[in-house]
């Protein structure tokens, strides 16, 4: 007898935790999905987009929309429209129970702004890729100008670099070794304000002191591009300090092994 007492009464507990599973789910189903929760993740200090601006984007979209039921949530729809923008790096979306759900993003970082041949100007990230600019924030970075072809639009770096027809009619590859190197080196970042493409192919970089033109040259490996910054480094610390920041008013990295300088005209 005790041993049909037990068996019902886990078939009867059973059957609750079953109807309760059941009820969860339509209850579920029947919630409808509020505003969501955005975190929004930046390394540095360049926020790009808000959280009200990517709300406003989603609504647009109409990815969400009043009184959406968190079942008809495309929460694979809305993860590949924010990753398409190009100052997300990547984002998660996920509901939770009782309506709720959470937008995780993480930006881009920033590391030059270019200003191209067809009057376009966009944002190299840090892994090579362009990025829109944006009417909230400015990026305090290295500016890039002059003789650049790469469009707004442009391939990624490594795109580039993986392709021998893109490297021959394509710089952002050079840029990006420039620039990167500039953005992770505290003393350069510090001395380098611009660079400068020139007709002939040329890089020149422009300091943030000082009226000197720094002819860098070419920049096709981060082999070449850190000799030459080594160079430079070397000359500024145990060079400019004895003979004077403002002797010299072009500066040549281009040779092997050697700095050649010009020295100012005397008036």
């Amino acid at each position: 007898m005790k041993k049909w007492i037990k068996i019902g009464f886990w078939v009867i507990f059973a059957i609750a935790v079953f109807v309760g599973m059941s009820m969860s789910k339509t209850s579920q189903t029947d919630e409808t999905s509020s505003k969501p929760k955005i975190f929004i993740h930046v390394d540095g200090e360049n926020a790009f987009l808000t959280e009200d601006e990517v709300y406003t984007r989603l609504t647009r979209k109409g990815l969400v929309y009043q009184y959406q039921k968190i079942e008809k949530l495309p929460v694979k729809k809305i993860e590949d429209y924010l990753e398409s923008m190009s100052e997300i790096k990547e984002c998660k979306v996920y509901a939770n129970l009782g309506g709720t759900w959470n937008i995780d993003i993480q930006l881009r970082k920033p590391i030059a702004r270019i200003f191209n041949n067809f009057g376009e100007t966009f944002y190299l990230d840090d892994l090579g890729f362009p990025m829109a600019t944006s009417p909230l924030y400015t990026a305090r970075v290295v500016v890039v100008t002059g003789n650049i072809p790469d469009r707004a639009h442009s391939k990624s770096v490594d795109e580039i670099i993986n392709n021998d027809t893109l490297k021959t009619i394509k710089y952002l590859d050079d840029i990006y070794r420039i620039s990167n190197y500039v953005c992770n080196d505290p003393f350069l970042i510090a001395q380098i304000g611009q660079i400068h493409r020139e007709k002939n192919g040329d890089f020149v970089l422009i300091p943030q002191v000082g009226g000197q033109k720094i002819i860098f040259g070419s920049a096709n490996s981060d082999e070449e591009v850190a000799k030459k910054f080594k160079k430079l480094i070397v000359f500024y610390k145990e060079g400019l300090p004895f003979e004077g920041w403002n002797k010299y008013d072009l500066i040549n990295l281009k040779f092997e092994k050697q700095i050649v300088c010009k020295k100012v005209e005397e008036m």
